[in-house]
């Protein structure tokens, strides 16, 4: 959804969908905003906004994950960790961590691009969530880092180094310089921006975990340290669970806001947008500096987060949001889609006319879509929704099939499949968490054509309602369920969508075969279409 220009107020979240991770910069009268793509292809998404509000994507920063052959298969939650978006020197500057293989940048001299290839800044397990820091007062450079004690064994501590001005190599073994572990109470500290402001060194960093946590806020007059630390953002009495991972933006009048992410289960990570203001006092100091200058960051009210606000001083723009909708003309899927694995030549066909034409790609794991590279996916909306495709099934081998899905460590989908004897069916699988293949939600019934209409009816808990409408009205007895009267019909029981480990929910469009020989066929998707269910009050 998007707001109106013309309302005094804003509502949160400002992003209702998995932007997970974000980290927000202004570039002249120009706000842009980067996230977490973990093993998504492309990677490292580029939304843009003028208002702070409004968001649009305008591209990606990452056309394929490195090394290309670990990526050739599904890694949901490996990939993109926590990038940081950074201008300096003319050009934009994204910092990441892959948790498998250490930290990596990319550049461009245009937020369109084009990129780098990615370069690898520091090799290691568990290096997750850097950001750098070029310091104009000094022309020193710096980096700060967090641990995954997945991959490391190590976390609650945040690493510092030197960097190399040039942003491809630092200069030192590094230094823990805020240990979580010595502040009571603290756990799970990770996430950090680094800034400068009014002659400190900044860390706004979350700690507490992603469900529960809260925002914090360090400060020291050398980047080495010591630090003292703040609580800056935290639940209180509202409905916003753990407020934090975020960045800190001013607007070109002087007025500061902080973008972070609220964890919501199926649906991921929404971002909301919280005013900010310099002044707070407190903060638990182990240096001998005396408190100066513009005090802690305050952020929404008072510490605690806002459902509303008065909108940023900033011109007023047209209602925008990323986009969903897609009729795929050419045969090309829109800059909201992205593959499950690094995309391989012939899995979508470019033609003259509207449709996305899929290949049903031949695969031994056609039993669990979870196992599949070839899976086009967008995020599930956190607000309720009725997702609607067309398909339809074209000349194929026996077992060819295609569908629209909905993804996480649970499934369900519902599609089309070629029986033996050459008819096309309308069916409906699902599989659940512990489940290593998937089993049918509801009996095949007949698809005259080879056609249907997908539909799935998605509510503010991301319980899924499947239903179908394959044109025919002949037939009523198979299903029981006002056939006969045409329209869409209900499919199997409601499924509760599930987030993987890190990544909410995703919608999926997909075509496959069983291991054979030959071309199985290609199924096209025409007219996929997003309506909101429930509409609330502009933001």
């Amino acid at each position: 959804m998007s707001a109106d220009p013309a309302e005094p107020v804003y509502r949160n979240p400002v992003l209702d969908a998995d932007w997970s991770d974000p980290d927000v910069i202004r570039v002249g009268d120009d706000f842009y905003l980067t996230a977490s793509s973990f093993g998504r292809v492309p990677g490292l998404p580029l939304l843009h906004s003028r208002d702070l509000v409004n968001w649009t994507l305008v591209g990606h920063a990452l056309q394929r994950l490195e090394p290309e052959s670990e990526f050739a298969v599904p890694r949901h939650d490996c990939g993109v960790w926590a990038p940081s978006l950074r201008h300096h020197d003319g050009r934009f500057w994204i910092f990441w961590g892959d948790p498998d293989r250490g930290v990596f940048q990319v550049n461009a001299p245009e937020i369109r691009g084009p990129w780098t290839r990615p370069h690898l800044v520091k090799a290691g397990k568990g290096l997750i969530d850097p950001c750098p820091l070029w310091d104009d007062e000094t022309g020193e450079a710096y980096l700060v880092h967090a641990w995954a004690k997945s991959r490391s064994g190590v976390k609650n501590r945040l690493t510092g180094h030197r960097m190399h001005p040039h942003g491809t190599e630092l200069l030192d073994e590094g230094k823990v310089i805020v240990d979580g572990d010595r502040i009571p109470g603290w756990f799970t500290l990770e996430g950090p921006k680094l800034y400068r402001h009014d002659g400190w060194f900044w860390i706004f960093a979350p700690a507490g975990g992603v469900e529960t946590g809260w925002q914090g806020a360090f400060r020291s007059r050398a980047f080495f340290g010591p630090y003292e630390e703040k609580v800056v953002l935290e639940q209180k009495d509202t409905d916003v669970n753990g407020p934090h991972q975020g960045g800190w933006v001013r607007t070109p009048s002087g007025e500061d806001w902080f973008l972070h992410f609220q964890q919501r289960g199926a649906h991921g990570r929404v971002v909301h947008l919280q005013p900010m203001r310099w002044g707070g006092g407190g903060g638990t100091s182990r240096s001998s500096e005396a408190e100066s200058g513009g005090g802690w960051p305050v952020i929404g009210d008072d510490g605690a987060p806002v459902a509303e606000h008065r909108r940023p001083d900033l011109p007023p723009q047209p209602p925008a949001a990323p986009a969903t909708d897609d009729d795929f003309p050419g045969g090309r899927p829109g800059r909201q889609w992205q593959w499950t694995a690094n995309p391989r030549d012939g899995w979508a066909t470019h033609h003259s006319a509207d449709g996305l034409r899929l290949t049903c790609v031949r695969t031994p794991d056609a039993h669990d879509l979870r196992a599949l590279p070839n899976v086009l996916t967008q995020r599930l909306p956190g607000t309720p929704c009725t997702v609607e495709v067309d398909l339809r099934l074209d000349d194929g081998e026996p077992g060819a099939r295609a569908g629209l899905a909905v993804l996480g460590d649970a499934y369900s989908w519902i599609g089309l499949q070629r029986g033996p004897d050459g008819t096309v069916r309308l069916v409906h699988r699902f599989a659940e968490t512990v489940a290593d293949q998937e089993r049918d939600a509801a009996p095949p019934r007949p698809a005259p054509g080879g056609r249907a209409r997908l539909r799935v009816d998605i509510d503010a808990g991301a319980r899924c309602r499947f239903s179908y409408d394959t044109g025919d009205t002949a037939n009523t007895a198979d299903t029981g369920d006002g056939a006969g009267q045409g329209g869409f019909r209900p499919s199997g029981q409601v499924f509760a969508a599930t987030p993987w480990r890190w990544v909410g929910a995703l919608l999926g469009l997909v075509a496959l075969a069983p291991t054979g020989q030959g071309h199985a066929g290609t199924a096209t998707f025409t007219q996929f279409r997003i309506r909101i269910q429930e509409k609330r009050a502009d933001r």
